[in-house]
């Protein structure tokens, strides 16, 4: 009863894939175009919670904070924030792959991209107030599921997954504490600078370790692979 009901629980270890590329730089076009793919429907949940005016994720909240105070879209704010990210892996000695690369392209232009196309219901009707939750929802299961799929691809982790690991292992600091302290900072900063917190930030805290657990195990579903146990130092978001 216990292994029969352990199917239906989120997965704490990252499938083996039959598209897992050799190394960070070289791949087949099928784990290419799935590291798209789970990108993009990363940057689309990411969009789903902007248009719902609920509460975004810290990194969002930040992004959404600058283009409050400087004239640019929130799609160049995700990649320039990326960019920085980035930059701060150099005294961290951090590799970057073609994963870290193509999640700062791919997440800052799906963003932007949905942002425009989504709708953003406003008022506070219940009925609207049900469809923007339903919109959180929906955003954090495609991160969750866009996670699940970007992860399995082993080409690299992203600018703030490597920058969050890097910390720990220069410093010994637990990676669950890094990560709490980061993106404490990030949000406080980016609700200062006027970016929206709010029930749907409350909602991400507390379901994207589970939705990113469950992403990885449909996607090892769908290929049948095997798992292996995780490394928290590879794949620190796992740590909900």
């Amino acid at each position: 009863m216990v292994r029969r009901w352990a199917v239906l629980a989120p997965s704490r270890s990252v499938p083996v894939t039959s598209w897992r590329a050799p190394s960070r730089w070289r791949c087949r076009p099928t784990t290419f175009l799935l590291l798209v793919l789970g990108l993009w429907l990363f940057g689309t949940g990411e969009a789903l919670l902007v248009s719902a005016g609920l509460g975004n994720g810290p990194w969002t909240v930040l992004a959404q904070g600058l283009t409050t105070r400087i004239d640019i879209s929130i799609g160049l704010a995700t990649f320039l924030i990326s960019v920085t990210v980035l930059l701060l892996w150099i005294p961290l000695r951090e590799r970057p792959g073609l994963g870290t690369v193509m999640n700062a392209i791919v997440i800052s232009a799906a963003l932007q991209v949905m942002v425009l196309v989504l709708p953003s219901p406003d008022g506070t009707s219940p009925a609207i107030l049900l469809l923007r939750l339903a919109m959180v929802l929906l955003g954090i299961a495609l991160i969750g599921l866009g996670s699940g799929i970007y992860l399995t691809t082993g080409l690299g982790p992203g600018p703030r997954d490597g920058w969050m690991t890097g910390i720990h292992q220069r410093t010994g600091w637990p990676v669950s504490r890094v990560r709490l302290g980061i993106e404490a900072v990030v949000l406080a900063l980016g609700w200062l600078l006027g970016g929206t917190v709010g029930i749907g930030t409350v909602l991400f805290a507390l379901l994207i370790g589970p939705a990113v657990g469950y992403g990885l195990r449909l996607t090892a579903a769908i290929d049948g692979s095997r798992t292996r146990a995780v490394d928290e130092d590879e794949h620190p978001e796992l740590e909900a």
